[in-house]
């Protein structure tokens, strides 16, 4: 392998991205860093775009030969919000190359370490979003909510609530991206939010009444005497309190 002192640029693609990282390994060649085009470049730097072939079957490739798992691993690290992620995918994917599902067993290496990490942090604020995620009823009866991770979990968090919620219609909205996840009872779309022609601040007369209730009632439950600000946030980070309806007010 042949180390460079190259920046390749890729159009932010993860099916671009792959087939980038896929030319790299072909020819030898160990990148400086890969990023997308929205990348700020210094004087110094110097920028490579490389041609290459888009081929849509490489998902399916990198199952078939390296197994479901890294493939779920390298898409969390494509979804992370960590600054280098593009290199932590390439060098996942030559290490999987050599070691394939014996890699998860791998920690002393440090960026595989650093790759498992990175994908575990993805997933668990997939999971704990699944429970503070609060949707409203708009008026036109579409289910909406807003979420505001740190990470892009959105293409994650959809699928468990297309299973939760398959017979309704439902918005969810990637407040950091200025995405919105749309579901209308068969198929999801992500698209961006300046598309959308919906009206997203009015609800209905019902969940107006039902926001009330609820709070009443999370507040009627509570026991004053056992009250513990610490381990609620242990358990409900504050940064997480401003679309979950029952805390909102007291953030």
């Amino acid at each position: 392998m042949k180390k460079v002192d190259y920046i390749y640029i890729y159009n932010g693609n993860f099916i671009t991205l792959l087939n980038l990282i896929r030319e790299l390994i072909k020819h030898k060649i160990i990148p400086l860093n890969i990023k997308d085009n929205s990348y700020n470049a210094n004087l110094f730097d110097k920028l490579v775009t490389l041609k290459i072939n888009e081929d849509e079957e490489i998902i399916k490739n990198i199952i078939d030969n390296l197994g479901i798992n890294i493939f779920n691993t390298i898409y969390k690290l494509y979804l992370s919000n960590h600054n280098n992620k593009e290199l932590l995918i390439y060098y996942f994917t030559i290490y999987s190359i050599k070691y394939h599902n014996n890699i998860y067993y791998m920690r002393n290496i440090p960026v595989i370490n650093e790759c498992l990490k990175v994908g575990k942090y993805v997933q668990n604020e997939n999971h704990k979003i699944k429970g503070f995620l609060r949707f409203k009823e708009l008026k036109n009866n579409i289910l909406y909510a807003e979420i505001n991770p740190e990470n892009n979990i959105l293409p994650l968090l959809v699928k468990h609530f297309k299973e939760r919620l398959k017979n309704e219609y439902w918005l969810i909205k990637d407040v950091k991206r200025n995405i919105i996840a749309i579901y209308d009872k068969k198929d999801i779309i992500l698209k961006n939010c300046e598309d959308i022609k919906i009206e997203l601040n009015e609800y209905s007369n019902k969940e107006m009444k039902f926001e009330e209730l609820w709070k009443e009632f999370y507040q009627t439950i509570g026991i004053k005497e056992r009250k513990n600000d610490r381990c609620r946030m242990n358990f409900m980070p504050k940064k997480y309190w401003q679309y979950i309806l029952e805390v909102s007010d007291e953030r």
